[in-house]
């Protein structure tokens, strides 16, 4: 019988990592790269692995879930951290790459491979047989109308308007109360109540901060579905009191009365490790989001593991349609990888990439699904792109927010996050070796 080849679309860094990884276990990979006889409005060139923004992969700290993941991936001999070893330049606690290096590694090691071979031509339609997609954000017309067919219009996004996301821990609870309006439910979201002065306070920093810029691919309207909280402000002093910042319904038990406007979080996660901050979508800059949003009472000293965005990504609503090894419940034997997933980040691509070959492959052998650990990051990432319960599917980066609360531990977060690591890296040893991965 003819061997199976799989193809992969996309050589990107998901791609990459994907093809790799089938290819070292004996898999022949047929890898697509549109680049450069089709580029994209963020593309400049048409190396493998491109780093269109930064070169920064992100901490180097196994007590960083960005550490974490790096860590966890070279125990299953990443392709993409190790180009990234090769080429790296200083930057501190970081992982930093010669970019240009970097997809020069990528490449050669992927073409020296013998099981690979690469054609360059854009991919208009979903391919026959096993194959995964790696497209990215900037997914070509043609394929994401075929995506689109497969997932259903409503599962399938191209435009990223997200709230910002803290962890639970970090909201002070002595300014907050759980109670969701009118009394329904059981409490399900946490408020923090503003004074009227708190609210101008807040107010007059949301109409100063600085936004970030549009790249000029990207569109600048202002959808009313989903406006941005400083645009909203600017509307008017008492819009967002009126608007996601609206009290009614809503009883401080700490003065038996109602709060003049109130910030909403909404679990995000099963464990409710994670809270998003109902309405907040925005377009302001990272730093000014830290600055700003702790203005709010009970979240002074929050821990963003998540910023609000706005900008073009095409991505799948990953809980709504694929299994939990990456694969499409309306078609088993194609896989998705990437930022297309709802992952964020370089390296949460990669390990995407890595994550969906190992499931392909236990797929190509007749085996069960290939499911991580829930104690790892990879495992966690996995969980919040094809189960996470949140009715509102956001995309994510890798944080320790994804992985179950570990025992509790003396010390300050470094030293609970300390804990985390080393109980997910024995739960990834363990794993390899009970399932062969090495």
């Amino acid at each position: 019988m003819e061997e199976t080849e799989v193809a992969v679309i996309g050589a990107g860094l998901a791609g990459a990592e994907a093809a790799w990884q089938l290819a070292r276990r004996g898999v022949r990979v047929l890898l697509y790269e549109m680049r450069p006889e089709r580029t994209t409005p963020a593309h400049t060139t048409g190396d493998f692995a491109e780093l269109v923004c930064s070169n920064s992969l992100r901490s180097d700290d196994p007590a960083n879930a960005a550490g974490l993941l790096k860590a966890e991936m070279e125990k299953l001999d990443s392709l993409i951290l190790a180009a990234a070893r090769a080429t790296a330049v200083p930057a501190g606690g970081a992982l930093a790459v010669d970019r240009v290096r970097f997809s020069a590694v990528v490449a050669e090691r992927l073409l020296a491979q013998p099981r690979v071979r690469v054609r360059r031509a854009e991919v208009t339609a979903l391919p026959p047989g096993p194959a995964v997609i790696a497209t990215g954000p900037l997914t070509s017309e043609p394929l994401a109308a075929a995506l689109r067919e497969l997932t259903g219009r409503e599962a399938l996004y191209f435009f990223d308007a997200v709230a910002p996301i803290v962890t639970r821990d970090s909201v002070d609870p002595e300014r907050t109360f759980r109670a969701a309006r009118y009394g329904r439910g059981d409490g399900d979201y946490l408020n923090c109540p503003l004074s009227e002065e708190e609210y101008d306070r807040f107010y007059e920093a949301l109409l100063t901060a600085e936004t970030a810029p549009v790249r000029g691919f990207e569109t600048k309207a202002v959808f009313e579905g989903c406006m941005p909280i400083e645009v909203m402000a600017r509307r008017g002093r008492r819009t967002m009191a009126f608007g996601p910042l609206k009290p009614v319904g809503l009883t401080d038990p700490r003065t038996g009365g109602r709060p003049y406007a109130v910030v909403q979080l909404r679990q995000e996660n099963q464990s409710g490790t994670l809270l998003n901050m109902v309405g907040f979508q925005t377009h302001l800059r990272h730093g000014e989001q830290g600055r700003v949003f702790r203005l709010i009472p009970g979240l002074e000293r929050a821990e963003f593991v998540r910023y609000g965005v706005m900008h073009r990504n095409t991505y799948v609503n990953g809980p709504a349609v694929l299994n939990p090894d990456f694969s499409f419940r309306a078609r088993p034997d194609l896989f998705l990888a990437g930022q297309i997933t709802g992952v964020e980040g370089y390296i949460e691509s990669a390990a995407s990439g890595l994550m969906t070959a190992l499931s392909l492959l236990r797929r190509l052998r007749g085996g069960p699904a290939l499911i991580f650990p829930a104690e790892t990051a990879l495992g966690g990432l996995a969980a919040h792109v094809t189960a996470s319960p949140s009715p509102d599917y956001q995309p994510m980066n890798v944080n320790f927010g994804l992985l179950p609360p570990a025992a509790r531990v003396s010390g300050g977060r470094r030293e609970k996050n300390r804990a985390l690591t080393a109980r997910a890296l024995k739960a990834l040893d363990d794993f390899i070796r009970r399932h062969d991965l090495d």
